[in-house]
């Protein structure tokens, strides 16, 4: 399984509990970049094909929940891992509705 977020706040200003909702696990996703390329070029793809991105390894990263980001953060490496150092985030507020009902 990979990264959850976890995120733990105090009860909304119009008085209903949030900590239930608070505690709800979700997938969060490091997004390195994103290419369009032609089925035919897909379909040719073998072990050992490198695909080149329009990014620079120095570029910040997207952290996302449920496709939609949250913030951005530059790559570090932990120990034999690597992680995200996060740079912006957006507020709880949002962070939330980015985990609520698929539009």
């Amino acid at each position: 399984m990979g990264p959850v977020l976890e995120v733990t706040a105090p009860a909304d200003k119009r008085g209903g509990n949030l900590e239930h909702l608070l505690k709800v696990r979700v997938p969060v996703i490091v997004r390195l970049a994103t290419k369009k390329m032609n089925l035919g070029d897909i379909g040719q793809m073998c072990v050992g094909t490198i695909i080149e991105y329009d990014k620079r390894p120095s570029e910040e990263l997207e952290l996302l929940i449920r496709d939609k980001v949250i913030g951005y953060g530059m790559t570090v490496k932990t120990g034999e891992h690597f992680g995200l150092r996060i740079t912006s985030i957006c507020d709880l507020r949002q962070s939330i509705q980015a985990m609520g009902p698929q539009e």
